[in-house]
């Protein structure tokens, strides 16, 4: 039976998109929604990004295998992760220039390491490492907008679902609107940084450079289609993981979804590997759903 929680995560997550979709709304209730987001909402890409914030809850569910420690040094096997995710975002307008911008993460893993703790391989799960983070965001005009701050990760998870280290992330990103394609079209490439600075000193330390060359492009009757939404490309300068043979992880990763209403979307996101010297994952497929308030 634990070997079949990863799929009774996912099945999970896509009941509660079920249900989210099909919870009737007022006339009253729709009106003052589109109201209230009227302001912030006024396209139709996804939102919810680095610099383009919204007060919102978005639930993940994430299935992801990479390669693990096998059962005799030196070999490996595949570990497979199932992540169901809370996140909250809040923003916090300064002046109709500056935003700042607030999120935490509370992770709940599935997971299937080899180790002397678990030497048969089965499934825990429990908590993972929770996160904040804040950004400072200037809307210099319709079409720049630029950003940066860092995110706090904290060893929150057990010693078989956690990194075990406290993490610092900071990050820059620009985003530039692309409205001669449609109005929800942008590219925001995002560089941040992952460094361990504390923790359990008998863990690996971290220390890896992170980027994602996100382009969205607004499709008709609100569909979206994301290249590298997610900032899964990887330079490791830390110690190598198991099955490293490089420093260069660099997957192909892209995201669809459609904004059924201005507060609600749901999107898939699919990420495979294209150079994988640093084994960051095999496969990733995440699904999101995003509810703004």
């Amino acid at each position: 039976m634990r070997r079949t929680f990863p799929v009774g995560l996912r099945i999970v997550g896509l009941l509660c998109a079920v249900a989210l979709l099909s919870h009737p709304t007022s006339a009253a209730s729709q009106t003052a929604t589109t109201q209230q987001n009227s302001s912030a909402d006024q396209d139709d890409d996804p939102g919810g990004d680095y610099l383009k914030p919204q007060n919102l809850f978005q639930f993940l569910s994430e299935y992801k295998t990479a390669p693990g420690n096998g059962a005799t040094p030196g070999m490996s096997r595949e570990v497979t992760t199932g992540l169901l995710n809370m996140r909250l975002d809040q923003k916090f307008a300064l002046d109709p220039q500056w935003t700042i911008a607030l999120r935490g993460d509370a992770p709940f893993l599935a997971k299937n390491p080899l180790s002397s703790a678990n030497p048969s391989g089965d499934y825990v799960h429990g908590l993972g490492d929770a996160d904040i983070q804040a950004a400072l965001i200037d809307k210099i005009d319709a079409r720049w907008t630029v950003g940066f701050g860092g995110r706090l990760v904290a060893p929150t998870g057990d010693d078989l679902l956690g990194a075990g280290k406290w993490q610092i992330m900071p990050g820059f990103a620009v985003r530039y609107a692309l409205t001669e394609l449609s109005s929800g079209s942008y590219f925001e490439p995002l560089l941040r940084y992952d460094a361990s600075f504390a923790g359990n000193p008998s863990r690996k330390a971290i220390s890896n450079l992170q980027f994602a060359p996100t382009f969205n492009l607004g499709l008709p009757d609100r569909w979206f289609v994301t290249f590298y939404p997610s900032p899964d490309i990887r330079i490791n300068y830390g110690p190598p993981i198991t099955g490293q043979t490089g420093r260069l992880f660099v997957p192909f990763d892209f995201r669809v979804g459609r904004k059924l209403s201005d507060d609600l979307s749901v999107s898939l996101e699919i990420g495979v590997p294209i150079i994988k010297d640093y084994p960051v994952y095999d496969f990733k497929s995440e699904v999101r759903v995003n509810l703004s308030f």
